[in-house]
């Protein structure tokens, strides 16, 4: 009988321990009864767990009945089986273009110029004063697909200037009455772009890439509440799709300034990973002003562009574009500027990036990287888009680990006309994500917003079925360079994260990162492809404070 009593004595010290430990740690939230892919680096897979959250960072993350027996929580969500995912990061965007693109005429998707001179004709009724701008017109999309000119604008706007940009923003129009004021009456080379002209020699008033620029720096800037406004509103836009951190790809350090402040004043709660503009004298400014880093903003990168856009004929290409033989476009940087440039920001730590998107682009930029770099590294410079890549130029990215970033979404947008700019032959070396994936082991994805739509669903679609939202092609887009579904969630996830130095903050569900996460109702590793732009969020959270809730 001693030794049956010691034996039940001995049988209940852990019970009375784990009794003892009943809900004995807090937390300020618990998410439960829900399917998580954690993304922590191994292959993904769908689990059933709970999480805890303190303080705006994860505690802890396991099954449910363990979290829920060890934490008392001010607050529990039953997640009612949805699928929460790490916060989604657009590796490569505009976000205060977008929030600013708000503010302008809306020429996406307009079907004709005819469709945007009644967009601009009834947005003038409500604007009625100063400079009319927007953003979004694309002459692909037209029958026929040439560039439109600025004589039926005259005609609607014979003296109010007008300068609308091509989707890409590589190009724009601009009516008589904005030309005058910029001093562009007659067409005069520009280096780095190009000044379209009429049969008898005046302009058409389509700027590309210098030239666009040349105009664009009469346009006042908006001031700085309407900038404020902007912001805070698109960063909702952002929430609503799950989107936690948001790359912004080349901006003054006046407007990192902007960002930070309503950051610190908690107006501004999407962390932004911001990329300083390489132009001068914003570069002097950022070099003067150094890296900066916060809870959410990451100021540590410097954005070179080297060429323009393949929709515009402005980027850079090896051999003459097929639909214009005496054209190979704009190589931006001058070779020993941009190199001192990249000694500098080597020197005084700052990550660099390049907007390259044609193979003579991709080349020189490669080259200057391994020639500063000198070998492999962990500084992660960045070359943005690489759309056109020569094969024999891969190995150049894994010499030196410089990152590909790409936007599935160019590839499903431009196939349509890409392969007139490029030929038969050349076109197999664009858009090859898959290849590009394996130069370094990981690729980075963005949507390049307001230039492609603002939604990862489409960039996750794009990425592994390679149609477009309408499911053009029936048979994808050169199917050989998709990416599986697990690369594509961890190149909006993890891979974004690392591209951005972040990985130890945000990227995957694991404890002592920042408790951001989006909440969706399907699982995309899963899902049926036909049901993957159905995906619906429901919630989103940022450092464990719900930023988003569906209605539904």
């Amino acid at each position: 009988m001693r030794s049956f009593l010691r034996y039940l004595a001995l049988s209940l010290i852990p019970f009375i321990l784990t009794c003892c430990n009943f809900k004995s740690q807090h937390a300020d939230l618990i998410l439960h009864n829900t399917v998580g892919l954690v993304c922590d680096g191994s292959p993904i897979s769908t689990t059933k767990m709970a999480i805890a959250i303190e303080k705006g960072k994860i505690i802890a993350v396991g099954p449910e009945r363990k979290i829920l027996n060890a934490y008392n929580a001010d607050e529990e969500i039953d997640l009612k089986q949805a699928v929460v995912y790490p916060g989604l990061i657009d590796a490569h965007a505009h976000f205060t273009g977008y929030a600013l693109s708000k503010l302008e005429v809306d020429l996406v998707g307009a079907v004709s110029y005819d469709d945007v001179l009644s967009r601009l004709e009834t947005f003038s009724q409500t604007h009625t004063s100063g400079w009319l701008t927007g953003r979004g017109w694309d002459q692909n999309k037209w029958t026929p697909s040439s560039y439109p000119t600025l004589t039926l604008l005259d005609d609607l706007f014979p003296t109010r200037p007008v300068a609308i940009r091509r989707i890409d923003g590589h190009a724009l129009l601009a009516n008589t009455a904005a030309l005058r004021i910029a001093g562009m009456s007659e067409v005069r080379f520009i280096q780095g772009g190009e000044m379209i002209s009429l049969d008898d020699g005046s302009p058409s008033g389509v700027l590309i890439d210098g030239a666009a620029d040349s105009l664009l720096v009469f346009i006042p800037p908006h001031d700085g509440a309407t900038k404020d406004a902007a912001l805070i509103q698109a960063q909702h836009d952002l929430f609503a799709l799950g989107l936690t951190t948001v790359v912004d790809a080349g901006l003054d350090v006046s407007e990192i300034s902007r960002i930070d402040s309503l950051q610190r004043k908690g107006d501004l709660k999407i962390r932004v990973v911001a990329m300083a503009s390489g132009t001068q004298p914003n570069l002097d400014a950022a070099f003067k002003k150094g890296p900066q880093r916060s809870d959410r903003l990451i100021a540590q990168s410097i954005k070179f562009y080297m060429d323009g856009s393949l929709g515009s004929r402005g980027a850079a290409l090896l051999a003459p574009y097929s639909d214009r033989p005496s054209h190979s476009g704009f190589i931006f940087q001058d070779a020993v500027t941009f190199r001192a440039n990249l000694d500098l920001a080597y020197e005084q730590g700052f990550q660099v990036a390049t907007h390259c998107i044609g193979d003579s682009a991709v080349r020189n930029v490669l080259n200057l990287y391994n020639d500063v770099l000198g070998g492999q590294n962990d500084k992660r410079w960045r070359i943005e888009h690489a759309q056109v890549v020569s094969p024999s130029d891969l190995p150049l990215f894994t010499s030196a680990s410089i990152i590909p970033s790409v936007q599935p979404t160019h590839a499903t947008s431009d196939m349509y006309w890409a392969g007139e700019r490029l030929g038969r032959n050349r076109i197999r070396t664009a858009y090859t994500y898959r290849d590009l994936q394996h130069v370094i082991g990981i690729l980075p994805l963005g949507t390049d917003m307001p230039v492609e739509d603002i939604d990862p669903r489409k960039t996750f679609y794009a990425a592994t079925v390679r149609k477009d939202s309408e499911g053009f092609p029936s048979e994808g887009y050169h199917v050989d360079q998709s990416l599986t579904r697990e690369s594509a969630i961890y190149g909006m996830t993890l891979w974004a994260a690392i591209a951005n130095f972040h990985e130890a903050e945000v990227g995957s569900i694991e404890v002592g990162k920042w408790a951001d996460f989006v909440v969706m109702d399907r699982n995309l590793l899963t899902v049926d492809p036909d049901q993957i732009l159905g995906a619906k969020t429901l919630r989103t959270f940022v450092s464990g404070i719900q930023v988003y809730q569906s209605s539904n």
